[in-house]
């Protein structure tokens, strides 16, 4: 029988090999090595409300289900990533009733977007995070200055496609027009922004609260 090897939501990135997509990173609670998944842009904006605690105007699809597996007091007692075949990670639920358990085949970004919003355990078996688990740290980014700083303001976000410039970007803005972006992000439900302005105030925050 594998082992089984918790696993906690360390965060989204660009994906580096597809265009418009994102990496979930997952990382291993007691040790070094990191599983990058890649998602769509509808999946990743889910995960990223739920870890910043975003509350939408209207509940997404996530929410949903997980409201309704509460409300009829189902638990989800842990997602488990099973199998990796083919480029693609297998995930299952596995639920409870007090009475009975159910285990149920889910893609992996569902699994990880509904296990955010109950707090439910996320595991991986020895066999997939030896094959797959690299050394990922998503903070080692380049933070050169660059010489264009006027043009880059003139541009919005969504023009902008590589990280590096996007930070840089965001490091230019002024703090209330942060502010103000996202609340109309939030506003749009436009959530991969919400979640990149509300890190990037908080970085704002944590930079001030060490000088």
């Amino acid at each position: 029988m594998s082992t089984r090897i918790k696993l906690r939501v360390q965060g989204l990135t660009n994906s580096q090999t597809q265009s418009g997509a994102y990496a979930l990173v997952l990382a291993e609670e007691n040790g070094p090595r990191r599983i990058p998944i890649i998602v769509g842009t509808a999946e990743a904006q889910s995960i990223a409300i739920a870890l910043e605690h975003i509350v939408p105007p209207r509940p997404l699809t996530h929410d949903l289900f997980a409201s309704f597996a509460q409300a009829f007091n189902v638990i989800l007692k842990e997602v488990y990533i099973y199998k990796f075949e083919d480029g693609v990670f297998y995930s299952e639920l596995e639920f409870s009733d007090g009475e009975h358990s159910i285990k149920l085949d889910s893609r992996t970004s569902d699994a990880i977007a509904i296990a955010l919003r109950i707090n439910c355990d996320i595991f991986i078996s020895d066999e997939i995070i030896n094959d797959c688990g690299v050394i990922l740290d998503l903070l080692s980014l380049p933070t050169d200055e660059s010489e264009e700083d006027e043009a880059l303001l003139e541009l919005e976000p969504d023009e902008i496609k590589d990280e590096t410039q996007l930070k840089k970007w965001l490091s230019l803005l002024d703090t209330q027009e942060i502010k103000e972006r996202l609340e109309d992000a939030i506003a749009d439900e436009n959530y991969e922004y919400a979640k990149m302005y509300k890190d990037e105030l908080r970085r704002r925050e944590e930079e001030e609260s060490t000088n």
